[in-house]
């Protein structure tokens, strides 16, 4: 299948859900605009007061665009870069933008980084519901195509896909949530893909879907041959995955994220 058209929600309707669950604690969101697609709406995040401050680079004032992607439960985090004669400075992850755009704070156990040459796909990756994995990717050097491939059973989008480039230069970010498939390519050598995960690495728990599955589709470039690791080659196709009962269901990801979204924050 290929990734669907639109998202039927959009950032803006994430954002005011989470933030009504939030009552004192949400952001403010301070404005909506098209996004690059024209049908996904994206939202950008500021703390709030920070219109009446002057801007600076500083985490504290930096604005967060955010966008709702095809997959329900992946979203695009678009933070500002500060550049000046030294370089540039940003946050790519800022904790109060993404627990107003998921409705939960990020749980942190562990931060992965990869370092991959021109052609490298890794994935598609997911783990086990529950608990699963929970995932902030983004691209702290080079660039990189990001795929969400839903493989959640009985998900309205199963077997969708949303495609993102990532890069060390806007330094955008993506969020997958338990139970959603990963997989990059990188699109120039010593590409580096910085990830924070919500859990620890379980082995056991850990499953694989074929990246060139051709019922996927997934939007690899013509002009790159996949470079693939044992593992992921020989690694099953959906329909195989979904066949011998190895991919997550939508009702444990559903409740998993309920459980999430209980989460008490600190006060």
């Amino acid at each position: 299948m290929r990734a669907a058209a639109s998202v039927a929600d959009g950032a803006g309707a994430l954002g005011a859900g989470a933030a009504g669950r939030r009552g004192e604690r949400a952001a403010q969101i301070v404005g909506v605009a098209a996004g690059r697609d024209g049908d996904r709406a994206r939202t950008v995040w500021q703390p709030p007061g920070v219109a009446q401050q002057r801007r600076s680079p500083h985490v504290e004032s930096a604005a967060v665009q955010v966008r709702a992607l095809t997959v329900p439960g992946v979203v695009e985090f678009t933070p500002d870069v500060f550049p000046d004669d030294r370089g540039s400075f940003t946050a790519p992850f800022q904790e109060a933008a993404f627990t107003a755009a998921t409705g939960h704070p990020m749980r942190l156990a562990q931060t992965n980084q990869s370092v991959s040459r021109r052609g490298v796909v890794r994935g598609v990756h997911f783990t086990d519901v529950p608990p699963g994995q929970g995932k902030y990717v983004y691209c702290a050097r080079g660039a990189l195509l990001d795929v969400a491939v839903d493989v959640r059973v009985g998900s309205p989008a199963f077997g969708t896909w949303d495609a993102v480039e990532l890069d060390a230069t806007t330094c955008r970010a993506v969020y997958l949530p338990e139970g959603v498939g990963h997989a990059v390519l990188a699109r120039s050598d010593d590409t580096v893909l910085a990830y924070l995960c919500s859990t620890p690495y379980a082995p056991a728990s850990e499953r694989t879907v074929h990246p060139l599955d051709p019922t996927l589709a997934l939007p690899w470039p013509s002009d790159l041959e996949p470079v693939l690791s044992a593992k992921d080659s020989a690694a099953p196709t959906l329909a195989v995955a979904h066949a011998a009962g190895l991919l997550p269901r939508w009702d444990a990801c559903r409740a998993r994220y309920e459980e999430l979204r209980a989460t008490r924050l600190p006060s």
